[in-house]
């Protein structure tokens, strides 16, 4: 519950229209580059691409990949994976992601990524819902 408190505050600070194609384009590469990580079952490409804190929580990439089949099961393997809106602000990035389950299933997935330190894109989180069910 706390996550979704500050996402929901995330989301609010990004009120306004994306605007740097360049940010949102580096993003979606991140995005994608681990959502091939997740399909090939490489743990380890799959957890670089995760920011410090969620390393911090998941301290090696078979208990991040362990977490990602139980509890993001959609994002691990899917018919369909389309970007849809992104928004920036100060480094910080929210990028949509509709997604076809394997079952044939429509998630929405919300994943927000930060500028790190060394000038890389690292994702924060992953917000999963079934389309059309509200937060």
């Amino acid at each position: 519950m706390r996550a979704l408190v500050l996402l929901a505050a995330f989301l609010i600070s990004l009120a306004a229209p994306a605007c740097a194609a360049d940010d949102v384009a580096a993003a979606q590469s991140v995005i994608r580059s681990q959502e091939q990580a997740f399909s090939r079952d490489d743990p380890a490409a799959a957890y670089s691409y995760a920011a410090p804190a969620i390393q911090g929580i998941f301290p090696d990439a078979e208990t991040f990949m362990a977490m990602v089949r139980n509890s993001y099961a959609p994002v691990y393997r899917h018919k369909s994976f389309e970007f849809g809106e992104a928004r920036t602000a100060d480094g910080k990035i929210a990028q949509r992601v509709h997604i076809i389950d394997a079952d044939g299933v429509p998630w929405e997935a919300l994943y927000t990524l930060e500028l790190q330190p060394d000038g890389s894109l690292k994702i924060t989180g992953c917000m999963l819902l079934k389309a059309g069910q509200a937060v």
